[in-house]
């Protein structure tokens, strides 16, 4: 079990997560992230928000940017943009 923090990129910002959660490794890390991002999308929309972050960026022990989550690719296909996740 490694510890991976989720931190909230949001309007040029950085939300830091500074707890953390210990998973196996970065691709349950990933999945974890898009659950969130589903439930943080889920939640915007029932409550009328139009602005969100717009993603997670996965972080290891040592501070180090692992991968980075569009909040995006929560969305059924038809809705999401061209970008993917992709590795830092």
């Amino acid at each position: 079990m490694a510890r991976f923090y989720f931190h909230l990129q949001e309007a040029g910002k950085l939300h830091t997560d500074p707890e953390g959660t210990d998973l196996p490794d970065v691709d349950a890390a990933r999945q974890e992230a898009i659950l969130a991002a589903r439930d943080i999308l889920s939640e915007a929309i029932k409550a009328g928000k139009s602005k969100v972050a717009e993603a997670f960026v996965i972080a290891d022990e040592a501070g180090r940017r692992l991968d980075v989550v569009p909040l995006a690719v929560a969305l059924p296909e038809l809705l999401q943009p061209k970008t993917r996740c992709r590795k830092r």
